[in-house]
């Protein structure tokens, strides 16, 4: 069954010409998606898209099963599965899809786990599709006897891993655990995480993993999407021959839909080891998505929350000043859903006077309803997402999966707008007294330790068990034990990997370029597969243009640069973007500040106009200062809680050193920013000028309108010569120092090791990339993953990169590891990089060039892909053919010259080492190394020692 889908969308008058404010008309968008969708007689069910204007193609594998398909007892198995699936399958063999995805030059085989659905997918460069198709095709029927005991004891330590980094060790990380324990009943699939439980993961045997994956992954409960460039009747063989002959498993019986039923409001409280900030979170049951409702709550939420006007934030933020951002959201799933309410209130904020704020702002909307001004802005912010999910051929194929799945056809796409649209006033009303209006919830306080005082007045302790840090406790494995066992057998021979089709050809995007009178420097793609416009500014400064004492001065202007201008409020800023299904944000980095967004491409002239007021005519109004700097030191409390934060900030003061520009916190200090005035911005201000911005525009959009739309910065935006200091750095180190900063009890110890390397421009910087590769940069291909997540379980990731601007940046080492391997995780990254030069091989090389030349088919399929590729000809004053030089060097390294490299950049012994963790338990681990190891504050001052 072939289908075409033409969205047909409706929008106010501001999504054209905007001659009235109150005229709404029908807008009929020439967008669409085709597809076609089949059934094998197994009953897999095939939808195929074809879209060639990239060389690529997505595959994604969606098996109808996630946690809500689990037994108590054994929750984890369906995220379990999702890690398994990459390791090994008969066919491929060891570590077959990771290996495989490098050499093709593929965007790295992943997946994700939620309560319904499994995902597996990747996308690859147009001619390794069949290889991608018989690869998916090894998962789903040639997979489970390659799992051993072995492989099962070090996965069990990676999920492991995985949930201390994004559970345990954070703050508020046991927040959705206990919510969910109490808004779902004990028999309900959605009672527990979808990571499960510590002790469910361990105590998995490997006959419940088997049972599991005979039950589920079966081809009449999975659904194949393959989106891209690619011949459909070619590939309907292809399917056919891979996956034709996997048997059919026992029929899947849906879940019925079960929205949870509350007795009473539940209120409960949690210490959290590592909040700084009491936060307030209300949670009640909501209908599962794509029913009526849904769409409703959406909208209901989006406008109790988001904008300056929203009644939550007006009240909490801007009236009682307990909080800087309230969220609150609808998040369905097939089952049920939820609606939550989350506010991070400001230090020593009792959380009962938060919730006296709520429930003002809630009587707000019940005495005023919603807006049909508000309904229709909303709408058109979600049109701009519904577009941004289908800017990429992997986006395109999920949303046909999804809609497959959950919706029970991929046609849904064309309803699901439709529904976005047909939501009126009324709709949101009755959504709100059907789900919130006098309803029971489960609200929880979460609190920093030693501070229940502030949770809510009559709650209870909530039941969270906390992991203990025990040297030594977990369990050992041998992952060089191969498995022994019988082939599943085919009528083929599975084992020969299929053939590269036809070489894709590299589409460089054609850009254009204006230098505009006032120095301005304009670049261009037109690119139409979405009706939107992605843009950004960069200024040059950033943090360089900082006063001494004035740090965070370029984050509050940034911040301050949204919050109106000299006609508009923040309010009306903020709905006249949201009327043209724009979104536009500021942000400060080391050496720039950036304006981007996104737009529908009908109303970019309009959007600019906006753009321009904002840069041309800020409010400066002194009421949103303060709220900013509220907000902003907020920021940095948490900054204080998070011990990934703690190690980022630690690490900029060790490389740099601690008064360097480049080490400052973009966010300032708490001194700094208390210290701060209005004046301050608006002297930093004076330094954004158009001779030193540069912007980039991709999408919809031709040069002849692009300029037209800019004309109003030309003509207002006047130059003046800005000089940009230019920072020194020291030399790299003599010898190895280690700092170690204190964060008692955490789960986790998080590395940075490294040191100043290379600026982007240099010579060596794309060949320097390239030996990193093998090392670090290459995700699954990596010897620093393949060792210390694949062969030891000490961590769920870990990378090495060189982060080189125009400046000169780090080459650097970043994981999350568990707390009681520390020092063997030092010692190990350590080892690794020692023999690195040495042990690098032809066979190495191969696949690093491979990799290289093979994934370019990709560098420009996505909207930022673009924007990045416009981003380094403005940064380096390339030429748009840049790529095809770089692609010369990719071919011609040679192995002498990854050996030198290795050797110059690759070095242990010039690497500072800066480590977050538990000292109690593994200072002395850590000392035992060898090298010289300082216990310091967050500022690198000398920390008195541990009492004992």
């Amino acid at each position: 069954m072939i289908q075409k889908i033409s969205v047909l969308l409706l929008a106010i008058c501001a999504f054209t010409a905007c001659k009235t404010e109150t005229k709404t008309e029908e807008v009929q968008s020439d967008f669409e998606v085709s597809y076609e969708e089949y059934t094998l007689d197994n009953g897999l069910t095939v939808i195929l898209h074809q879209d060639t204007s990239d060389p690529v193609a997505a595959v994604a594998l969606t098996a109808h099963v996630g946690s809500a398909r689990e037994k108590e007892g054994r929750t984890g198995f369906a995220h379990l599965f999702e890690h398994l699936l990459f390791l090994e399958s008969e066919n491929l063999g060891k570590g077959g899809l990771d290996k495989l995805s490098a050499r093709v030059g593929g965007s790295g085989a992943n997946g994700s786990t939620n309560r319904d659905r499994t995902n597996y997918f990747q996308t690859v460069p147009s001619d390794a599709l069949e290889k991608m198709i018989w690869a998916e095709a090894d998962k789903l029927g040639y997979f489970i006897n390659t799992v051993t005991e072995p492989v099962l004891a070090k996965e069990k330590q990676v999920v492991k891993n995985e949930k201390r980094q994004s559970y345990d060790n954070r703050p508020y990380g046991h927040e959705r655990y206990v919510i969910h324990k109490n808004l779902y009943p004990k028999d309900h699939p959605y009672n527990w995480q979808v990571i499960g439980s510590l002790e469910d993961l361990q105590n998995a045997t490997l006959a419940d993993v088997k049972e599991f994956y005979n039950r589920w992954y079966v081809p009449n409960n999975v659904t194949l999407s393959i989106a891209g460039d690619f011949d459909p009747a070619q590939v309907k063989e292809w399917v056919q021959k891979y996956f034709g002959e996997i048997p059919r498993g026992e029929e899947v019986t849906p879940l019925e839909k079960r929205i949870p039923t509350l007795e009473t409001t539940k209120s409960l409280f949690y210490e959290d080891n590592f909040a700084r900030l009491p936060q307030l979170t209300m949670t009640w049951p909501a209908p599962a998505e794509y029913t009526p409702h849904s769409y409703a709550l959406s909208v209901l939420t989006t406008y109790l929350s988001e904008g300056k006007k929203a009644p939550l934030n007006s009240i909490l933020v801007d009236t009682l000043q307990l909080a800087t951002n309230p969220f609150m959201r609808y998040s369905g799933s097939e089952l049920a859903g939820e609606v939550s309410l989350s506010v991070r209130a400001n230090a020593g904020v009792d959380l009962d006077s938060v919730k006296t704020g709520i429930e003002q702002a809630f009587a707000l909307f019940e005495a005023n309803g919603i807006s049909e001004r508000d309904l229709e802005r909303i709408k058109a912010t979600q049109e701009t997402r519904f577009f941004n999910s289908l800017s990429s051929v992997l986006g395109k194929g999920f949303q046909l999966a999804q809609y497959q799945i959950f919706a029970g056809s991929p046609g849904y796409i064309n309803q699901d707008i439709k529904e976005i649209h047909a939501v009126t006033a009324a709709d949101v009303k009755a959504a709100y007294d059907t789900y919130i209006k006098g309803k029971n919830y489960v609200v929880t306080s979460f609190v920093p330790k030693g501070e229940a005082v502030l949770a809510l007045e009559g709650a209870e302790p909530a039941e969270v068990v906390e992991e203990q840090i025990v040297n030594g406790a977990e369990e050992s494995f041998d992952p060089s034990l191969t498995a022994e066992y019988e082939r599943t057998s085919s009528s083929f021979d599975r084992s020969v990997e299929p053939p590269y089709g036809k070489s894709p050809e590299v589409k460089v995007p054609e850009v254009w370029s204006q230098q505009l009178e006032n120095g301005m420097q304009v670049y261009g793609i037109l690119s139409d597969e979405v009706p939107l416009v992605n843009f950004e500014f960069k200024m040059q400064g950033g943090l360089l243009l900082e006063p001494e004492n004035k740090n965070g001065v370029a984050n509050l202007t940034a911040g301050l640069m949204t919050k109106g201008t000299a006609t508009k409020t923040t309010a009306e800023l903020e709905e006249a973007l949201d009327l043209l299904g724009a979104s536009v944000y500021v942000y400060a980095g080391s050496e720039s500040i950036t304006l981007r967004g996104t737009t529908l491409a009908r109303n970019f002239d309009q959007t600019m106009a906006l753009v321009s007021e904002m840069l041309l005519q800020p409010r400066w109004d002194a009421s949103e200062f303060e709220l900013q700097k509220k907000e902003v030191l907020t920021r940095i409390q948490q900054q204080k809680a998070d011990p990934g934060s703690i190690a980022d900030l630690a690490f900029a003061k060790a490389i740099y050193g601690k008064d360097h520009v480049l080490a400052k916190n973009i966010l300032g200090t708490t001194q700094s920013v208390e210290g701060l005035q209005l004046k301050d911005l608006k002297n930093y201000y004076e330094n954004l000028v158009p001779n030193l911005t540069d912007v980039q525009l991709v999408g919809a959009l031709n040069e002849a309108a692009a300029l037209s739309a800019l004309e109003p910065l030309v003509t207002n935006w006047s130059r003046k010569e800005i000089n940009i200091p230019a920072p020194k750095f020291d030399k790299t180190p003599e010898k190895p120092v280690v700092y170690f900063l204190d964060v008692p009890d955490a789960k986790q110890s998080q590395l940075r090791f490294g040191y100043i390397a290379l600026a982007a421009s240099n010579p060596d910087y794309l060949p320097a990339t390239m030996m990193n590769y093998r090392l670090g940069g290459g995700g699954f291909a990596s010897e620093l993953t393949q060792m210390l997540r694949e062969t030891k379980g000490y961590t769920y990731g870990i990378r090495s990169r060189f982060e080189g601007s125009a400046l000169p940046g780090p080459f650097m080492v970043t994981s999350g590891v568990r707390s009681n391997v520390t020092a063997e995780s030092t010692q190990l990254v350590r080892d690794i990089m020692s023999s690195y030069a040495t042990d690098f091989d032809e066979e190495d090389l191969e696949l690093t060039k491979g990799y290289f030349l093979k994934s370019e088919a990709r560098g420009f399929e996505t909207p930022g892909a673009k924007l990045n590729y416009l981003g380094e000809i403005a940064t380096f004053n390339y030429k748009p053919d840049y790529i095809l030089k770089q692609q010369e060097t990719m071919k011609t390294i040679t192995l002498d010259k990854i050996k030198s490299l290795a050797t110059a950049y690759a070095d242990p012994d010039k690497m500072i080492y800066v480590i977050v963790g538990d000292a109690k338990t593994q200072l002395q681990k850590v000392k035992d190394l060898g090298l010289d190891v300082q216990l310091v504050t967050e500022n690198l001052e000398p920390q008195q020692a541990l009492k004992k």
